[in-house]
């Protein structure tokens, strides 16, 4: 009967994974490192030799609290969760000849690319004056839906520009960016790219409750992912017997947080108003490690056969959920 192992399965992102094999009830397990350090390749080893598990999802790792920049001081901790482990993760899984899924994330990246004159660029920063009639543009075309007009996102075929190959970065992006660069070999495992989660729950970690408990909001252009859908997409790639790789699991588009915000002021009708930072300069005299902030592209996903809601919409389902209680 198949099994499947779930590393993580307490954590924000771990817990949409059991639920959903809850709900297709497929059959799993968890581990803790209290029951096995399966941070040791010995020991994670010996254990699927003996359980042999049909797939190993690892959504463990090292983020920091209260939120990226305490990596930036952890700097042990989150090489280990990020890199290492998931390393030797996915060794002892190719020894061991069981499948595996990573949980990365979509932060290796800044900007997007631009397509004009039949030529491709990459802009690293979309909020700049000369980007913003562009940005306002792709909002009236679709907002919060499929990627229109010039803007291009990120594939799984560019390199990083957001690592410690391409600095500057946070220490966070560039563990996650150098476990990327040493998994994506292999040929028996998923990397699965989380981009900035949320969904209706009030979990301090879900974007749209940090949106509203900060005192100011910084405005930006980002690729989502809603929490369940990123669970079931990964699961469907799984189901499907997609090929091994990576693969961007976004909800198809792109918002900025301004758009999110009108949104959580539409539906929500919070009793305060949102204020902005004024510039990067303002910003960034308040936290340490440089921001990621990207679009991803999805087309491999799609054409893989996953579909995922496009992010206007899982946004709006999500905020409509929240003012229901």
């Amino acid at each position: 009967m198949e099994k499947i192992l779930l590393l993580g399965a307490t954590g924000y992102v771990g817990s949409a994974f059991a639920a959903e094999l809850r709900r297709r009830r497929l059959p799993f397990y968890s581990l803790t490192r209290k029951e096995a350090d399966y941070t040791s390749f010995e020991v994670l080893w010996n254990h699927l030799r003996e359980q042999r598990p049909s797939l190993v999802i690892n959504a463990a790792g090292y983020r920091g609290k209260p939120n990226v920049d305490a990596c930036e001081t952890a700097r042990a901790e989150t090489l280990a969760g990020n890199t290492l482990f998931p390393q030797a993760l996915a060794h002892a899984c190719q020894a061991a000849g069981i499948p595996f899924g990573h949980v990365s994330s979509g932060c290796i990246y800044a900007g997007a690319k631009i397509e004009e004159n039949g030529q491709t660029r990459i802009v690293a920063d979309l909020t700049q004056p000369e980007h913003r009639g562009m940005i306002e543009e792709g909002l009236r075309r679709s907002p919060g839906g499929e990627i229109s007009g010039p803007i291009r996102g990120f594939t799984e075929n560019d390199p990083p520009n957001f690592s410690f190959r391409s600095p500057p970065c946070s220490f966070y992006s560039g563990t996650k960016a150098l476990a990327e660069e040493t998994i994506a070999p292999m040929d028996n495992g998923y990397l699965w790219r989380l981009r900035i989660p949320f969904d209706e729950a009030g979990d301090g970690n879900n974007f749209l409750a940090k949106i509203q408990s900060y005192p100011k909001v910084y405005d930006n252009v980002n690729s989502l992912s809603h929490r369940g859908d990123f669970a079931r997409a990964c699961l469907d790639l799984w189901k499907v017997r997609a090929p091994f790789g990576i693969y961007n699991v976004t909800n198809p588009g792109w918002v900025t947080t301004r758009w999110v915000v009108q949104q959580i002021t539409k539906i929500l009708k919070p009793d305060r108003k949102f204020e902005y930072w004024e510039s990067d300069q303002e910003f960034y005299r308040f936290v340490k490690a440089p921001r990621s902030n990207c679009i991803l592209d999805t087309g491999k996903l799609l054409s893989a056969g996953v579909a995922m809601r496009p992010v206007g919409e899982a946004l709006e389902e999500a905020l409509r959920s929240q003012a229901k209680g």
